[in-house]
């Protein structure tokens, strides 16, 4: 079956999604935003067509006049998109989200699953449509997880599991067994835009707060941060101590710096293992970190 395909993706998942469907299906165009390099070379390479920046406000519409296309996948993609680019499809228009909707709509959802300390999360095909993650559902998996994993390595596996979903996806598609579940809005949770200045640590959380706070953006992402004199400590692993402290410390004391570094929260101690500070100066006993 010869089915056309118009493909919506952005950052490096988006990347390893379109090396797939280039290598077993047809690609009429691709639409991607102006920093992912990497895409851009592989369209440009394989002289793919190529629309690059936000489409919104009918931007694509004269780009879009060229192609007559059976199914949209959006993959990873910076932008929500209108109705002139999801109805260009003539059979279907699909997005992937990386959660089991309606949990988690927004950006960078498997970054907030780790900060919420949620036992799993998972990937999910819907109908694109012009909100945020709101359509009908198609697909959903779940996947667990681990107690110590970080951010980058969870998005490790959406690079695995988000290719062979769309085996199952396109499978559906050719055999015409489509089938669409609308979303409980009910249980609809929404999650923002995250920057790098977002990742700023507060002493007066929970410990356990604080680790997930950590290793959900640790390297390579920018990292969790935190001042010493004025000076940023980026800090991308922390085990929990049973080193002693008294009540009446503040949270955010350096409470030993002898073999590790040791820091009081309000409920236990924890302990550097990976950091990086910006400075030529030591961290001493006592000083605190705001």
């Amino acid at each position: 079956m010869n089915i056309s395909y118009g493909i919506l993706s952005s950052g490096n998942l988006g990347l390893q999604c379109l090396k797939y469907l280039h290598l077993t299906q047809n690609i009429n165009f691709v639409f991607t935003d102006k920093k992912s390099d990497g895409i851009i070379s592989f369209c440009n390479d394989n002289n793919i067509p190529l629309f690059i920046g936000n489409p919104r406000g009918a931007k694509s519409s004269c780009f879009l006049s060229n192609f007559d296309t059976d199914v949209i996948l959006s993959l990873n993609y910076l932008f929500i998109v209108e109705d002139d680019i999801i109805s260009h499809a003539n059979k279907y228009s699909i997005n992937f989200h990386g959660s089991c909707l309606p949990k988690y709509r927004g950006r960078t959802p498997h970054v907030w699953a780790i900060i919420n300390d949620e036992k799993e999360t998972g990937i999910t095909a819907h109908k694109l449509t012009e909100g945020c993650d709101e359509g009908d559902i198609i697909y959903q998996e779940k996947i667990t997880i681990a107690q110590d994993i970080t951010g980058a390595e969870l998005l490790d596996i959406y690079n695995e599991r988000y290719i062979i979903i769309i085996q199952k996806l396109i499978n559906k598609i050719e055999k015409n067994t489509i089938t669409f579940i609308p979303q409980d809005e009910t249980k609809a949770t929404f999650y923002g835009k995250r920057t790098p200045d977002d990742g700023q640590i507060n002493w007066s959380w929970q410990k356990e707060r604080i680790y997930n706070w950590i290793r959900a953006q640790a390297k390579p992402y920018p990292g969790a941060f935190t001042y010493c004199k004025n000076k940023k400590i980026v800090i991308h692993k922390i085990q929990y101590s049973d080193f002693g402290y008294n009540d009446s410390d503040p949270n955010g004391i350096v409470l030993q710096t002898e073999s590790n570094i040791i820091i009081k929260t309000p409920n236990g101690a924890i302990c550097l293992l990976d950091y990086d500070f910006a400075s030529d100066e030591k961290i001493v006993k006592g000083e605190i970190l705001v």
